[in-house]
């Protein structure tokens, strides 16, 4: 191989034809080694002095040319240490999952073509995406989640025609670069921590190739209309340069539809103005709605004005997506079941987690038999995925949320690399109403653009049709219940601006039943009533025989529409 100055970016190692140009980061005043490595081999077939005099900066860099194919890893020695490149595509060298690694890793040297046969990313508007985050490890581990490949990219592709059925557009994956899984105590589970951000984490593929099978994974999601977001929570103190380097990286190489983001350790604004990122998703994670909904959901005091603003929240304004439940807290039938965490099995006496998860155990704390007890879980449950759904910003919903996944209390699963934190795809059998009932507002939702709407709604009459976009009722129409002691709320949004019926949602969280005056409809047009909390999404819609209150029962959301 000929040697040749090269160039410091990227850094990295890029590959063209039968060049190769290694570009790294170097300390001030310390010697730097490129050691390259054959197959199986231990020791370096070659080596390459990169000199501080030689580079810019504190980047030291070279090309070889005429490369030997036989040569498939490198690292380098700075000083006396062996260093793995932070920039690497892939890493060699890595176990099984929470495995202490069996070698020392290296970087892999590949840029083997890929047929992306005509894709691209999706840019779906956010008004038309129903997310659902998962963890690619989780999602298909357990035994009985029926795939073959189970635990990997691959598993997630098996069950791409689930995630169609429930009527998912996008997924929200955890982690999937090559983290630290083994800790000394513990294995890390979620991924959080010190990486190598470029490279697919290795344990995730079912052939010995993840880049391949990340790459699969996601123009297999973008044939079905799903979109693929990465979570990236980089660590705090990851240099800004590296942060975007990474962000496009994804977008290239694996035309990832976008991103969720930490704002605190990543520099927000250069990205949002990075033009390679200017089409792609930059999301943030915030707890505003979900605390307002939780609070809202049982039936606490002060919760009505919380709820106006979380409902009508817009996505599109700040990349903030709505969700109830997240990784990070109780799965939703743990949230209804237990009034504390039970974080036990973490090994921390219950100490880690958050304390404050406004729950309500609903009259047992944890596992019961009372059958009131467990009709009123299944309520709140339902009613959790009618405030999630029907709001108006981008809703996500956590796996396995959909058939009642439990994490038996535990909502801090960052070192359950177990069943306890793997989805047990069972309980979809035991539970197929409320997979049946999440999809039919899922497709509610769709039909309906009044409930997704792509710009804010700012209660006003834009179009001069007689009636706000959005206007807030309650006991008495046109009157919000801003009482501190009220928990219910009724919502009419307009669909003359979008063509579509006018619908008014009757939210009663309160556990006493209540009326609410229903705004009169123009036109000769009639209230239908097209949901209720127990009987999920009607079949027809069905005329009401009283057109001027609603009765609702307690802790039940009302649906109607008006034609």
């Amino acid at each position: 191989m000929k040697r040749a100055q090269g160039y410091p970016t990227p850094l990295g190692v890029s590959k063209r034809e039968k060049r190769v140009n290694f570009a790294v980061e170097a300390v001030q005043g310390e010697a730097c080694e490129l050691l390259l490595y054959k197959q199986n081999e231990s020791t370096p077939f070659q080596s390459y002095e990169m000199p501080e005099k030689n580079g810019i900066g504190m980047v030291r860099f070279l090309e070889l040319s005429d490369w030997d194919e036989q040569i498939v890893s490198y690292q380098y020695k700075m000083g006396e240490k062996l260093v793995v490149d932070p920039y690497a595509r892939a890493i060699a060298g890595k176990g099984s999952f929470g495995a202490q690694p069996g070698e020392e890793l290296r970087g892999v040297v590949g840029a083997e073509s890929y047929e992306w046969e005509g894709d691209r990313p999706l840019q779906l508007p956010y008004s038309e995406i129903v997310a659902y985050s998962l963890h690619v490890r989780g999602f298909t581990k357990h035994s009985s989640s029926g795939v073959k490949h189970k635990g990997t990219f691959l598993g997630v592709v098996e069950k791409i025609s689930y995630l169609k059925e429930l009527g998912i557009n996008q997924i929200h994956c955890m982690p999937v670069y090559e983290f630290e899984d083994y800790q000394k105590n513990y294995v890390n589970y979620w991924g959080y921590g010190s990486a190598y951000y470029f490279a697919p984490k290795a344990s995730y593929s079912a052939t010995g190739d993840p880049v391949r099978e990340l790459k699969d994974m996601i123009k297999a999601c973008h044939s079905e209309g799903i979109e693929v977001i990465l979570d990236l929570p980089f660590d705090q103190g990851t240099h800004g340069q590296m942060v975007e380097a990474c962000l496009q990286h994804y977008v290239i190489e694996y035309h990832v539809d976008g991103f969720i983001l930490n704002p605190y350790n990543v520099p927000m604004e250069s990205i949002r103005q990075n033009p390679l990122l200017k089409r792609t998703k930059i999301m943030t994670k915030d707890d505003g709605f979900q605390n307002a909904m939780r609070r809202f959901l049982k039936s606490d005091e002060g919760t009505v004005m919380g709820a106006v603003w979380a409902l009508r929240h817009n996505t599109k304004d700040d990349g903030n997506f709505n969700y109830i439940t997240t990784h990070t807290g109780f799965t939703l039938e743990d949230l209804v079941s237990y009034d504390g965490k039970h974080n036990e099995l973490n090994g921390e006496k219950n100490q880690d987690g958050p304390d404050y998860n406004y729950s309500w155990n609903c009259g047992a704390e944890g596992v019961t038999r009372r059958k009131g007890i467990l009709e009123l879980r299944r309520n709140q449950v339902k009613n959790a995925f009618f405030l999630l759904l029907m709001a108006q910003g981008t809703p996500c919903i956590l796996a396995g949320d959909e058939f009642s996944n439990t994490q038996k209390g535990n909502n801090n699963v960052y070192c359950q690399d177990n069943p306890t934190a793997w989805l047990n795809w069972s309980r979809l059998k035991r539970n197929p109403e409320l997979f049946q009932y999440v999809k039919a507002l899922i497709a509610l939702r769709k039909e309906h653009p009044v409930l997704h709407r792509e710009s804010a709604l700012l209660g006003l009459d834009t179009i001069s049709c007689g009636i706000p976009d959005v206007s807030y009722h309650g006991e008495n129409a046109w009157q919000i219940p801003s009482e501190i002691s009220s928990r219910q709320l009724g919502i009419l949004y307009s669909g003359e601006d979008v063509k579509d019926d006018d619908c008014f949602v009757a939210y009663n969280m309160h556990w006493l039943k209540h009326s609410f005056a229903l705004p009169t409809l123009s036109r000769k047009r009639k209230w239908y009533q097209v949901t209720e909390t127990t009987q999920g999404v009607f079949e027809k819609p069905k005329l009401l025989k009283n057109q001027k209150e609603l009765e609702v029962k307690e802790r039940t959301i009302v649906l109607l529409i008006g034609r």
